[in-house]
C-alpha cells in the first residue's frame, strides 16, 4: 500500500484505497484521539485492526478492538468510533465505494 497515494481529507486519518468492480479495500492510519463520526452508508463493511486499540460501535453497542480483531457492519447500519491509540486498520466495503473513488480522482 506504500505506493498508493494517501487521502488526508479527514483530520487524524490517512487512507489508501484500492478498488475492484465489486469492492473497495482501504488501509487507514488513525492518530490517537481521532473520532470517526457516527455515519451510515449502504455498503457492507468488514474492519480488521492491524495495530492499536479502536472503539467502534453502532450506537447501541460499543466494542474495543485490539490488534488482530475485527468487526462487520451490515449495509445501512450506522456506526462510529474513537482511536484509543494510534491505529492501522483495513476496511473492505461491498459494493465498491464510488465516493472514495471520486476522492482520489
Amino acid at each position: 500500500m506504500a505506493t498508493v497515494k494517501g487521502y488526508t481529507g479527514r483530520p487524524g486519518f490517512t487512507g489508501r484505497f484500492i478498488h475492484g468492480e465489486g469492492f473497495t479495500l482501504c488501509q487507514w492510519e488513525i492518530k490517537k484521539g481521532s473520532e470517526l463520526e457516527f455515519h451510515v452508508h449502504p455498503h457492507e463493511q468488514a474492519t480488521l485492526l492491524l495495530s492499536g486499540r479502536l472503539e467502534l460501535g453502532n450506537g447501541d453497542e460499543k466494542t474495543v478492538l485490539e490488534a488482530g480483531q475485527g468487526i462487520v457492519f451490515e449495509g445501512g447500519e450506522g456506526h462510529g468510533g474513537l482511536a484509543l491509540e494510534d491505529c492501522v486498520l483495513v476496511d473492505v466495503f461491498c459494493p465498491a465505494r464510488e465516493d472514495f473513488k471520486k476522492l482520489m480522482s
